[in-house]
Order: C-alpha cells, then structure tokens, then sequence
C-alpha cells in the first residue's frame, strides 16, 4: 500500500488535517489506535476561534457548527463577587463560537466517511519506520493482522501519549513543561445555563468555572487539589461547592441535577520542540499541552494543522518545501504566546497553594488594573479570540 500523507490520530486536528488535504486532492489515511466510538465519547472544551471556524468551514464541516454553535461576544470575570464583562466584539471586532469538542469531531468524521477517505480504527501497534529517509513508511495491526503503508509524509496527531514523538530521538528533541498542583473538577448535566456567556471565578475557595455546550446542556467546573479523585465527590458535594464561589444571581438562575459526565482534568503546560523530525511533523497535543483556563488546546491544534496543511498543498502543487521548512518556527511562535496567556489566565484566576499574602495582593492588583483599563481588556480580548496565523 502507498499514500501521500499518514496521519495518526483521529481526534479533530488529525480530522480536520486529513479533510483539508483530501480537499486539495491530496491521499491521506488517518490510523486510530481507539474505536471510533470511544473518540466520540471524549468529552472536551468547544470554546472555537474565528480562524478555528474558518477551518472547519473549508473543511466542508461548518454547517451544523454555524447552526447550533453560540455565538459570544465576550465573557465575565468574577471577583470578590462583582462580575465584570470583557467585551470581545467591541474591543476586537471578533467572537468566539461555543462548540462541542466532541461534535467537531463527529461533524469532520461524517463529512471523512462521506467523501469515502479512509480512516482505521482500532490500529494497534502502530510503528513509524524510516522518517529520515525519503521513504517513511508506518506499520500496524488490526483484526489479528499485520499491514504497513509506504508514504511521503507522516503527520503525529496522536495526543502526548502517542507514538508519534516517541518515535524521535530523545537527544534530538527538546521539552519544556510546567504541572500545577491543582485540577479542574468537571460536570455535565442537561439543563440551561446560568449566563449567556461564560463566567470565570476568581474565589478564595478556589476557581470555577460556569460554561456550556448549547443552550440546554451546561459544563462547570471546579478547582481542587490535584490529589483528589472525580468518584471521590458526589453530585450534591459538587453543587454545593459551587454554590459557595458563585454571586447571588449565578446562585439563583442554577438548575442542577444528575452529572452526565464526571471527570477531574490535571492541568500542565508543556511544549516540545522542534515539531518536525526528517518527514514526521507533530501537530496539537503530540507536540504541546495548554491549561484549559485560556481555552487554546483545541484552537492551538487547528492552528497548527492550518499552518500544515498550507505547507503540504504549497508542496504539492508547486513543488516547494519552503512552508515545510518554516512549519515548526512558524507553529511554535504562536503556541509560545498562547502557552503565556494561559499561564496568565491560570495565575491570575486560581488560588494558588502555598501562595503568601504578598502573592495575593499581586493577584487582585492584576484583576483590578484588568477591570479599569481598556488596554489590559484588550489585549486579553485579543488572545481570548485568537492571534492570526
């Protein structure tokens, strides 16, 4: 067998990569250690760039997104129980669009299935061979059988955990990274939420989080110690909880009810370098994590596999390798400066442990020169929104 492009993982950088080249007229086959059920069932943050958007859009994926997305504006910052609204349209001319990870995901795995591309799930063992050759080839197994394909190029986008940087030589890469001594403790249920827009909590009991994934299914969120467990809480602890670091009025629009989804995410940054090895590149998770408190995973990924995509269609129709050349440089130039402001925003929101009382007067010096200067809201607006890429 023989290919353009292998892609690894099938999460929606992976998606997203394999349909905008398809769209181009590019072969690609996309190799999924997990069955596809399982990859719908990952339940992740949906808080969408414009330049996100417009991917999924040129990736023929859009329609559902634009109809059932929600559209914000801006979002509220909680502070000693006053919220104060940051105003995203008005101070940048941009939105952020509130989708569902999971039904991006589902929206590029139909669109993949229709244009009859191939993606295989349940791909074990999945091995990268020859990547410094003009040759690479990828090998795995499925159904108790063994199959390889040939291939110019393979694309990692198989998370932190995937073969794709293992497969670089330790002493060739680089990696930075800095974990946090706390998680964020998460909840679905089907019920409206408090806000039309998001509202971050600054609390000294701790950060929270009031989101949504439509209009009729919330997400919240809790800070705890990263030493706790999800199953270590019930339901009725967790809405307690949250009632304590919310204002009156979030308090009195709160529906609860059963959990649908129960998880307690530790939150990290960390970045590796560079993000290419011979012919394998590594785009989104494979290559760099985020803390969610900026919402930039999904978007740092799609950001990357913008730049990639460009790079790989710029090859194959003029022969130039120059975008491929400049892909790591340009991607990490951009995930530097998202891994800033979600180190920012996770400073700035989070009871930090073990912080003194000199750290917390800096902490609410920073949030009130935030809710009075109309430059500090800008420039969160416009990291909030998205830099150009």
């Amino acid at each position: 067998m023989r290919t353009q492009v292998v892609i690894i993982g099938s999460g929606p950088a992976g998606l997203l990569l394999g349909q905008l080249l398809h769209k181009s007229g590019i072969d690609t086959i996309i190799l999924e250690q997990k069955p596809k059920d399982y990859v719908l069932g990952r339940i992740r943050a949906g808080v969408l760039e414009q330049g996100t958007v417009a991917l999924i859009e040129e990736a023929g994926a859009g329609v559902r997104m634009r109809h059932e997305g929600l559209v914000h504006d801006g979002t509220e910052i909680e502070f000693g129980g006053i919220r104060h609204r940051i105003d995203f349209k008005g101070l940048t001319g941009k939105s952020v669009i509130i989708y569902g990870q999971t039904e991006v995901t589902r929206d590029l795995m139909d669109v993949r299935e229709a244009c009859g591309a191939p993606t295989v799930y349940e791909a074990l063992d999945v091995g990268i061979r020859d990547i410094e050759s003009e040759s690479p080839s990828v090998r795995w197994s499925a159904d108790g059988k063994k199959f390889a394909i040939d291939c110019d190029y393979v694309v990692g986008c198989d998370g932190f955990h995937g073969v794709s940087r293992q497969t670089i030589p330790a002493n060739r890469l680089r990696t930075y990274e800095r974990a946090y001594p706390f998680g964020w403790l998460g909840i679905l249920v089907e019920k409206p939420p408090v806000s039309e827009e998001l509202i971050y909590v600054n609390h000294e009991r701790g950060f929270a989080l009031c989101s949504m994934r439509s209009r009729t299914r919330s997400r919240y969120y809790l800070q705890c110690p990263i030493e706790e467990h999800a199953e270590d809480w019930t339901d009725g602890q967790f809405w307690e909880e949250l009632t304590r670091r919310l204002d009156p009025q979030a308090v009195s629009k709160l529906q609860t009810g059963p959990s649908i989804e129960k998880s307690l995410a530790p939150l990290r940054s960390f970045v590796a370098e560079p993000m290419r090895f011979g012919r394998l590149f590594l785009a989104g998770d494979a290559a760099h994590i985020v803390p969610p408190t900026g919402a930039k995973g999904l978007n740092l990924a799609a950001s990357d596999v913008g730049i990639l995509s460009r790079a790989l269609i710029e090859l194959y129709k003029t022969n130039s390798d120059a975008g491929l050349d400049s892909y790591s440089q340009r991607a990490l130039a951009r995930i530097w400066k998202a891994e800033r402001f979600s180190w920012q925003m996770t400073q700035l929101l989070h009871l930090v442990p073990d912080a003194s009382g000199f750290d917390r007067k800096l902490q609410a010096a920073g949030l009130e020169y935030l809710f009075k200067s109309t430059a500090a809201q800008t420039a969160l607006a416009e990291n909030y929104v998205g830099l150009p890429y």
